[in-house]
């Protein structure tokens, strides 16, 4: 079974010009955590999602993949 794409934290990172370990040290993880949650291997929690947001000043609405009625993933 292929791997979802279900959040886009990577590219919002990449359009603030910000490297995953700069997120990290911002939220106070683990940078391995971060490197999961921008490959899609794991998700941060709803509440985590907030807080990516409001340290890259964006909504969670522009970190998140939405589905469409076949229920493939697709970008918003």
């Amino acid at each position: 079974m292929a791997k979802k794409k279900l959040n886009k934290i990577k590219i919002v990172l990449a359009m603030k010009d910000q490297k995953s370990k700069w997120l990290a040290q911002k939220l106070g993880k683990n940078p391995n955590t971060i490197s999961k949650w921008c490959n899609n291997e794991a998700q941060p929690s709803l509440e985590t999602l907030f807080q990516i947001a409001e340290v890259l000043d964006v909504e969670v609405k522009d970190l998140v993949c939405l589905r469409n009625e076949t229920g493939d993933v697709k970008e918003k």
